[in-house]
């Protein structure tokens, strides 16, 4: 069943799937499926593309190992292209690359979205169980207390060479700091914003 709702006859048959990491969204390759490829994918949870040289179903990742974990797939405005968002298991292109294009996927920095996320879940949707709604319900200045006591102890690391214990503090001010901008109705994009303008008037 086309639960997409795909037009697959509009294009010969197959759609072209663009293939995008669920957390750096870099895109990894382009393939192509038919409705038994689509099928496929939706049920295994990962992707299957329709190959047009060989004229077969193949998974990405059969041979190798390096399947690409599904995370959500999306229709374009046409009904005639697939965004499928997911988590590789390993290097994406036959070549050993990361990506099909060449290009180094290990940037981390994205998950600050889905972490800013659940802040604000958090904070909107409270429980007891949840560390960082008692910071919401404890008030501004124990949240702000907090941020300078992780300002302190990342500090008092950084003056010695035990990095796990620097990545440890340096995480805990990043979280704390977040959660104060949430507890100030700030978005991180505003602070962004204000690095951007001074960056473009140099």
């Amino acid at each position: 069943m086309n639960s997409l709702n795909i037009d697959f006859e509009k294009v010969g048959g197959l759609v072209p799937a663009i293939i995008q990491d669920a957390d750096s969204h870099l895109v990894l390759m382009l393939g192509y499926m038919n409705q038994e490829a689509l099928d496929i994918s939706l049920e295994s949870k990962k992707v299957t593309f329709f190959s047009r040289t060989k004229k077969r179903i193949w998974t990405k990742g059969e041979t190798s190992g390096n399947f690409l974990h599904i995370k959500s797939i999306t229709v374009d405005c046409d009904n005639d292209t697939l965004l499928i968002k997911v988590r590789p298991a390993g290097p994406v292109c036959h070549t050993g690359s990361d990506t099909c294009f060449d290009e180094i996927n290990n940037s981390k920095t994205l998950f600050l979205d889905q972490l800013r996320y659940i802040i604000k879940e958090r904070k909107n949707n409270p429980s007891d169980q949840s560390y960082t709604a008692s910071l919401f319900a404890k008030g501004i200045n124990k949240v702000a207390q907090k941020v300078g006591e992780e300002a302190v102890e990342i500090v008092i690391e950084a003056k010695d060479d035990n990095k796990s214990l620097f990545l440890g503090e340096a995480a805990d001010l990043l979280f704390h700091y977040l959660v104060l901008l949430e507890a100030k109705d700030i978005e991180l994009d505003e602070v962004m914003q204000v690095l951007i303008d001074r960056h473009h008037k140099k």
